[in-house]
Order: structure tokens, then sequence, then C-alpha cells
């Protein structure tokens, strides 16, 4: 009964640790599927000032590349942004006009459409946060008015020819993150108008066709254009997140490894009470012949064997949990607004690995010390025989 309360401790803390793990990776999957919406799998600035001059032949070769899905030109600048009598400063980023390719925007998107362009007419894209402090009614025949800080200005009689003013038809509102949901989307000729600059990008964005090639390529780009340049994979871009989310689930894993190490080290408790139990066994295996090592061998396999049972079972058994809840789905977050119904599930195979050996260690730690035990006091065992 007491191994068996033993292997129950063991099973259901490696049960959970699956599952735990299982699910972090599926939240992480979801919200990084999110970010990556608007975040290119390669982004290219500049490593000084904030735009450069693309049409350059390398530039030129890179877009026709066959590996690439997608070569998005951006213009990007804070500028103010009015609607009626509210107004706010956000973001606003001009796209070329493959900005869609290899992107699931529509995903994202609450109200209308995500349309930049349609029949020679330009139209923004507003994120969330935009529309909130604008009140923007994307049905509306009102027009967002995009006010920007003329180039070599300063000298104006009046205050407003120091700034280049264009208007722009909202046509549909998009819900990411907050440094997206900030950001008003055009078409690179509309912010090319209002920021005054003919030739300058504030950045390209590459997604790639395979992403076993987008690591290579993102190395091969950043040779080849050297120190002049930023060339950021999606991970570099958005460091804090990736940052969190890593600490987030290691943090989980450390609790729960601690929780653990308390079931498993039950073996200690289950294995002296059998020593006590097999006093007079191991008296008779002393008396004909076998030495401290064997006898303690003995102990330390029911120990392993204890701790294995455990492990193995309670993995298989969060497998097949997992398995469950990522097809039926039956364990769900319990709020209507949330981004999904049930808690997503990823299962990756090193989680497994990593489990094992944590175990492992853990378990060999605990069956070595109550093995110690089992020939502690072998001669006076002997003597009462």
């Amino acid at each position: 009964m007491i191994s068996g309360i033993s292997v129950l401790g063991v099973f259901v803390g490696s049960a959970a640790l699956i599952i735990i793990l299982s699910v972090f990776n599926g939240l992480e999957k979801l919200v990084l599927s999110m970010y990556n919406t608007f975040t290119p799998e390669i982004r290219i600035e500049p490593a000084k000032g904030k735009t450069f001059n693309a049409n350059t032949v390398y530039f030129k070769s890179l877009s026709s590349d066959g590996r690439i899905a997608s070569y998005t030109e951006t213009l990007e600048e804070k500028a103010l942004i009015r609607y009626g009598s509210a107004q706010f400063i956000g973001m606003v980023k001009g796209v070329s006009g493959n900005y869609m390719q290899s992107r699931d925007i529509d995903t994202s998107m609450l109200q209308g459409s995500f349309t930049l362009r349609q029949n020679g007419q330009y139209f923004a894209s507003i994120g969330s946060a935009v529309q909130t402090y604008l009140s923007v009614n994307v049905n509306d025949i009102s027009l967002l008015q995009i006010y920007s800080p003329r180039k070599g200005g300063g000298n104006a009689i009046n205050p407003a020819d120091e700034f280049i003013v264009r208007t722009i038809k909202p046509s549909g509102v998009f819900e990411v993150q907050k440094q997206f949901d900030e950001m008003v989307l055009v078409p690179i000729e509309f912010s090319r108008e209002l920021l005054g600059d003919e030739q300058g990008v504030s950045a390209i964005e590459i997604n790639v066709k395979d992403q076993r090639n987008a690591d290579a390529l993102h190395d091969e780009i950043s040779e080849k254009l050297g120190q002049g340049y930023l060339v950021k994979n999606r991970r570099q871009q958005d460091q804090a997140l990736y940052k969190t989310l890593n600490i987030e689930k290691w943090a989980v894993f450390l609790i729960l490894t601690f929780v653990l190490i308390i079931a498993t080290f039950n073996i200690i408790g289950s294995l002296t009470m059998l020593v006590i139990d097999k006093r007079k066994d191991i008296a008779i295996l002393s008396s004909i012949g076998a030495d401290k090592n064997l006898i303690r061998n003995i102990f330390f396999t029911e120990g392993m064997l204890i701790a294995m049972i455990g492990c193995v079972s309670g993995m298989v058994v969060g497998f097949i949990f997992c398995l469950l809840q990522e097809k039926y789905g039956f364990v769900t977050m319990g709020a209507a607004s949330m981004i999904a119904d049930a808690y997503p599930v990823d299962i990756k195979w090193r989680d497994f690995v990593l489990v094992f050996f944590t175990v492992t260690i853990i378990s060999s730690l605990a069956s070595y010390i109550s093995s110690r035990l089992s020939v502690k006091h072998i001669a006076d065992l002997k003597s009462q025989l």
C-alpha cells in the first residue's frame, strides 16, 4: 500500500507536468500566432536614422528571391490623427501592395474589412485603440484627418502651413495587441505624400515560403547587408514577449517540480518501511553470502521501479488527456470574451524527455538515500537472527 501511494504521487506529478507544459505550449502558440499576423519572419531596418533607400541592386534581387513569399516595403511615422472633434497621436504605417500576402489579417478584424486600395482610392485600416480614442464609425462617411510635420518647416507665418494634412476613409478595425492596436495602416503611396518622402522606407518585411529556411535566409541577409542594417527575426522583434512567455513557462515548471520532489521523496518513506518489514530477509541474505552492495542494489532497484512506473504511466495518461483536449476541448476557459473557447494544447516531445529525466534524477537520489538505510544496521540484524 505504501509503495502504491508512492507510485500514485509520482504518477500525479508526472501527468500534471506534461499537461501544464503542453497547455503553456498551446497558449504560447496562440499568442504568437496573434502577433505573427503583423510581425514578419524577417524585418530589415536601418542601423542609424529612420529610413533607407530600398532601390538598390541587392534589395531588388532579394524581392525576387524564390524562397520569399512576401516582400513588403513600409514607411511609418507617428502623426496626429483627427476624427471629428477627437484627436489622437498614433503610428501611421504605409505598406506596399503585397502586404496581404502570407498574412491572415481577416481573423483579426472586428469591423469592416482590411481594404487599403480599391478602384484607385486609398483606405485606412485602424487599430481598436485608435477607434476607441476617436470613436470612429467605419460605416460613416466621415474621413480621418492625419497631420504630419512638414520637413524643413519652422518659418511659416501660419502654423497650419507647418503640417502636411491628408484625409482618408477608414475601411475596417483590427485588434491584436496594444502595440499594433494604436496603429493606422495605409498604402505606402499615401504615407509618402503625408511624410513628404518619395524614396525612403522605414523597413522591409519578409515572410518566407518554408519556415525551415527562415533562419538561413536571416543569416544570409544579415551577412550581406553588414552593420549598416538591423536584420531581425521574430524573436528579436518581440524580445520582451518571448522572454515573458519563457519565464512564465519555466516558473510553473519549477513550482510543479518542487511538488514532484515532495511526491518522489515518499519513496524514502516507502523503502524505509520496507527495510523495517524485511529485516529478517536482509539478515538471511547477508548470512548466505550477499554483500552490502547486492542488498543496497535490491532496494535501489525497487525505488527506481516505483518512480519509473509512476512516471511512465503519468506521462501516458497526460499524453492521452492532451490528445482529448486537443480534439474535443472539454476544458474551457469559461469566458465568452476569450480568444479561444477551450484551453489550447501543443504536445512537444522534448517536454516528455524533460519530465522523464527530471523524475529519474530525483528518484535516483531518493532511492540512493533509502538503499543506504537497508545496510546501516546489518550487523545488528544478523546478531538478532
